[in-house]
């Protein structure tokens, strides 16, 4: 009169029965041919299980009415059986020789386990590893095995320790299933298995392993897994070989293989223009002598836009440059790490910085979209640097990119806490660009907590209408800058702009200024000099007018 179970605790129960994949695995030492008998005997075995399950059931319900078959009180099976004693006997036999499977595979996998110093202690290792000479069998793998068997027998609740056994069934056979489909995934090479499957089968059955583990007991689920998990990263801690990081980087490299891709083929003017989202590359010589670069890449990278940071060195292409750029590589890995930066770093050969500078220009994007802008560093103590930017202003232009030129000081970006912007009739262009790269640099934690305040100097007569406009620019584009973070200033004849940015912004950390083609044709260097008062400044200019919405 008892309420019968649900589906999945009987079949939690009576799972076990049906697994053995492991015990061919486990004895494949043994085998001639492991390669083509294991898939072989798992399948020929999985598929005559089947048949006799389904044959016993069908027997069964074709013999005796479901009121007797759910009758517990008696061994129906006997009733029916041309001699009953055979099925105790049955029963008897199919339980030794389950038994007997994981008794003869967890020793030699725990020996194996050993032989590779796959556990942290090297002794513990060592002692696993050990087998009988007479007859190579793994004693000390034995004794353990028999322990946790002994552990799991003290318990003595046969449904309680089905389900525990069939949780990490489920467990090895989704993560076997997983790693298939990962490395099919990954499309490495040196992946040649034997016998070969399709990946969506691998993928149907990890997804079904762990469908059915919440399905039988979602909290032995959820502690199958972070044990599983936590013995990795332990194991992982003490002996990495590596294998779960190379199927992981595979896995990732065809994923952004293919979002590239599909990106590039997705992509038009038009989506470009209203959608601007900074990817900007920067070349620079003097990578460890001045962090001003970088970390201006840093700032605009961390959140909103994308940075790809190219150390110069200017020589011929040998395998001395290379073994030279391999180390250079790995000190700007290092600092990529300790900064936590989303900064791409790599390194350039070239035996001119113009000729760098066009390489530089058709680099493809780390994002999936085209680079669109560079970014130049010079120190405000070497003022001759800006000539061989100067020189290479017509390469910049054709290829249509927005130019940044950061004149870092001594000051550096100070304590990171205010950015000013400044804006003036001649130099509306740049306005949109300067008032959006300031707003992703606030987006940086270092710059947590920071204000934007903009500066706009106009003639007396256009200040109460110009402030409207630029007000309007900032709540239409819903840009976190207060009113009060806006001053219109008069410009006046007899004062010069310089002087005014001077005398407002002295201790500002960062200075937005920009500037136009015009200004630069006239005289190159009188636009960048000026403002020895001053942090770090970022001059700005756009190709083409950005848009805030």
């Amino acid at each position: 009169n008892e309420s019968p179970q649900e589906f999945f605790y009987v079949f939690t129960i009576i799972f076990p029965a049906f697994t053995g994949i492991i015990a061919g695995l486990g004895l494949s030492g043994d085998l001639k041919d492991p390669g083509r008998s294991i898939p072989l005997g798992t399948l020929l075995a999985t598929f005559v299980g089947m048949l006799v399950y389904v044959a016993v059931a069908f027997k069964m319900a074709m013999s005796l009415p479901p009121e007797i078959l759910a009758n517990k009180e008696r061994l129906v099976m006997g009733d029916i059986a041309v001699w009953s004693p055979i099925i105790p006997i049955g029963l008897a036999a199919a339980t030794i020789s389950s038994a007997l499977g994981s008794v003869l595979v967890a020793p030699r996998t725990l020996q194996a386990l050993g032989a590779d110093k796959v556990f942290p202690s090297e002794q513990g290792s060592n002692w696993l590893a050990r087998i009988r000479k007479r007859d190579e069998e793994p004693v000390n793998g034995a004794i353990v095995t028999l322990g946790v068997a002994f552990v799991f027998v003290l318990i003595g609740g046969v449904d309680f320790v089905a389900e525990i056994i069939s949780m990490f069934f489920m467990v090895t056979y989704g993560a076997i299933c997983l790693i298939s489909f990962l490395e099919h995934f990954s499309a490495n090479p040196a992946y040649r298995p034997s016998f070969t499957s399709r990946w969506y089968f691998s993928l149907l059955g990890a997804v079904l392993c762990i469908w059915l583990m919440f399905k039988m007991n979602a909290q032995y689920a959820i502690a199958s897994v972070l044990l599983m998990v936590g013995i990795y990263f332990w194991v992982s801690r003490y002996n990495d070989q590596g294998g779960m990081v190379r199927i992981f980087k595979g896995v990732i490299f065809q994923v952004s293989r293919r979002l590239r891709v599909m990106l590039q083929k997705s992509a038009s003017e038009d989506e470009t223009e209203d959608y601007w989202v900074p990817s900007a590359v920067c070349i620079s010589q003097h990578s460890f002598e001045r962090l001003a670069a970088f970390d201006m890449l840093r700032f605009l990278s961390q959140r909103y836009g994308f940075g790809t940071y190219i150390h110069l060195i200017t020589d011929y292409y040998s395998r001395t440059t290379v073994k030279d750029s391999r180390q250079v590589l790995t000190r700007l890995l290092q600092r990529t790490k300790i900064s936590r930066s989303n900064v791409y770093v790599d390194t350039l050969i070239s035996p001119s910085y113009t000729s760098a500078v066009a390489q530089v220009l058709q680099l493809p994007g780390i994002s999936g979209q085209d680079n669109n802008t560079i970014l130049f560093e010079f120190s405000r103590n070497q003022p001759d640097e800006l000539s061989v930017i100067s020189d290479n202003y017509g390469l910049i232009k054709a290829a249509g990119f927005d130019l940044l030129i950061l004149q870092s000081s001594d000051k550096g970006f100070g304590y990171r806490h205010e950015i000013h912007i400044w804006l003036t009739t001649d130099d509306y262009v740049n306005g949109n660009l300067m008032i959006l790269l300031a707003y992703i640099i606030l987006g940086h934690r270092e710059w947590k907590g920071g204000v934007i305040k903009i500066f706009a100097v106009y003639p007396e007569k256009e200040l109460v209408e110009q402030r409207a406009k630029l007000l309007k620019r900032i709540g239409d584009g819903r840009l976190a800058i207060s009113p009060n973070n806006i001053e219109v200033i008069t410009r006046k004849d007899d004062i010069s702009l310089k002087s005014i940015v001077n005398a407002n912004s002295v201790d500002a950390d960062l200075v937005l200024l920009g500037f136009r083609e015009e200004q630069i044709k006239r005289n190159w260097e009188s636009v960048f000099h000026g403002y020895e008062a001053l942090g770090n400044i970022l001059f700005v200019h756009t190709d083409k007018e950005k848009v805030i919405s």
